[in-house]
């Protein structure tokens, strides 16, 4: 893939994570995140919080140690967050939903 394809891939994902490594971390060892998403396969890890690990683990790295596997989870990133987002979430009680608990999974906190 080319650079200049490369650095917009990375601008928008972080624009999408909102939240920092800690604050991700922190979230994914709460019961709202561990009762969200779809869940693939017999560890019955949602497919969010399986990402989410991953998403802490590219915001700890430099640019320089990005593998092919972290260029698609930010692709993977990027596309979940706009489509969440586009969804608008529930008119009432956004705070507690499964619709933000989902996103946060994802790095991003619809309520910053």
């Amino acid at each position: 893939m080319p650079q200049a394809s490369n650095d917009q891939l990375v601008k928008d994902f972080h624009k999408a994570v909102n939240m920092t490594a800690s604050q991700i971390e922190a979230f994914l060892k709460t019961p709202e995140s561990k009762k969200v998403g779809q869940r693939n396969g017999d560890n019955g890890e949602s497919i969010g919080h399986k990402s989410g690990r991953a998403i802490v683990a590219i915001l700890r790295k430099t640019k320089l140690q990005y593998t092919p596997a972290d260029y698609e989870q930010m692709r993977r990133t990027n596309s979940y967050v706009a489509r969440h987002l586009a969804q608008g979430g529930p008119v009432n009680d956004k705070e507690h939903s499964k619709w933000r608990y989902s996103l946060m999974n994802w790095g991003h906190d619809p309520l910053k």
